[in-house]
C-alpha cells in the first residue's frame, strides 16, 4: 500500500520510510475501520503533504515519516479515547465489540431533582435500554447494602448517557459499566482509574458471559488501560488472548455485581475496597491453576495472571 501511494505521488527517487508507530497511530486515531480503504487515503494525505515540502525545500535525503508528522499532516485525532483514565464520580468504563474490532466506550451517569424519571441517550438499542433499567431496579432492590437512601431513584431524575451519540449502540455486555457508572453517581463517589468492565448483569445480581473477550481485551490494552474485569464465565477464553497483552494487563474475573462495585469504586484515596481486601489476604488463599493461570480465593473478584 505505502510503495504503491509512493508511486502514485511520483515520489519514487526518494527514500521515504515510515516508521511502525507512525502507521499504528493512523489506524488507531485516524481510521478505525473493517477494511483499508481510508487507510490507504490517509496514507495517500501525508505523501501528497510531503511531496509539497520537498518542493518548498529541494530536500533530497532519506525521509522518515513518524508519528509528529502524522499529527502535523493529518491534524486532530478523529478517534480520541480517554476512557478510564480518569477518577470521574459517575463515569465507567466499558468494553464493546464492533466490526472493526474492541473498542472502549464511557457510561456517564447524573442525577437531578425530579420524580424519578429514567432518561437514556446515546443512540442506544432495545437490548442495551434494558441492561440500564436492570441496572437501576437492582440498585433499587438492593439500597440497603451499598448504603444508598431508599428513596434515591422517586425524588431523582437518573440520565445515562453513552458518547458518541452519532454512533447507534446495543448488546448486554455493558450492563456492569451501567452499575458502576450509576452507584457513582449516586455515591458521589469516583470510579477507579485505570479500569475498564464488560459483563451482562441480572435482577439477582449475577454477572453473565459476553461475547468478543479477544477482541476487547486487545482495545484495553491499545488504549492503555490497567485492568478489565470480565464474567467469570469467559474464563475459558482467556487462551484466545495473545500473550503480550495478557503480560501487561491484570484480567480480574467476577461472579457478582457486589464484587464488581467493590473493586471498582474509589473510597477516599483513590483505591478500591477491593484492592483493600486482596492486600489482606493470606498467601495461603493463593493456589495455582493448571495452564499458568493463578486463582485467588478472595470475596470481591479473582485476579488472574497469566
Amino acid at each position: 500500500m505505502i510503495p504503491k501511494q509512493i508511486k502514485e505521488n511520483g515520489l519514487e527517487t526518494f527514500k521515504i520510510v515510515f516508521d511502525t508507530e507512525a502507521v499504528k497511530y493512523i489506524i488507531q486515531s485516524y481510521t478505525r475501520e473493517a477494511g483499508v480503504r481510508n487507510l490507504e487515503r490517509q496514507i495517500a494525505t501525508v505523501l501528497r503533504k510531503t511531496a509539497k515540502k520537498l518542493v518548498e525545500k529541494k530536500l533530497k535525503e532519506r525521509i522518515e515519516i513518524t508519528k509528529k508528522e502524522i499529527a502535523e499532516y493529518l491534524g486532530y485525532e478523529k478517534f480520541l479515547r480517554d476512557e478510564g483514565k480518569q477518577n470521574d464520580i459517575g463515569v465507567s468504563c466499558g468494553l464493546a465489540w464492533t466490526e472493526t474490532g474492541g473498542e472502549t466506550i464511557s457510561v456517564e451517569t447524573v442525577l437531578m431533582k425530579g420524580k424519578g424519571e429514567l432518561t437514556l441517550t446515546g443512540q442506544l438499542g432495545d437490548v442495551m435500554k434494558e441492561s440500564a433499567k436492570t441496572a437501576v431496579s437492582y440498585l433499587r432492590s438492593h439500597a440497603d447494602k451499598f448504603g444508598l437512601e431508599g428513596n434515591f431513584a422517586k425524588d431523582k431524575d437518573i440520565h445515562i448517557h453513552v458518547p458518541e451519540g452519532a454512533i447507534p449502540k446495543d448488546g448486554p455486555s455493558a450492563g456492569i459499566a451501567m452499575v458502576v457508572s450509576l452507584i457513582s453517581a449516586i455515591l458521589q463517589k469516583p470510579v477507579k482509574k485505570g479500569i475498564a468492565m464488560t459483563g451482562e448483569i441480572t435482577l439477582s445480581g449475577r454477572v453473565l458471559p459476553i461475547g468478543g473477550l479477544k477482541e476487547k481485551a486487545l482495545a484495553a490494552f491499545r488504549e492503555k488501560i490497567e485492568t478489565i474485569i470480565i464474567p467469570d464465565k469467559n474464563k475459558a477464553e482467556l487462551s484466545d488472548i495473545p500473550k503480550n497483552v495478557q503480560d501487561n494487563l491484570k484480567i480480574i474475573t467476577v461472579k457478582t455485581i457486589e464484587e464488581v462495585i467493590k473493586l471498582s469504586i474509589s473510597d477516599g484515596d483513590g483505591a478500591s475496597a477491593g484492592e483493600r481486601d486482596m492486600k489482606k489476604q493470606k498467601k495461603s488463599d493463593v493456589r495455582p491453576k493448571k495452564n499458568g493461570i493463578t486463582v485467588r480465593n478472595i470475596t470481591v473478584g479473582t485476579p488472574v495472571s497469566i
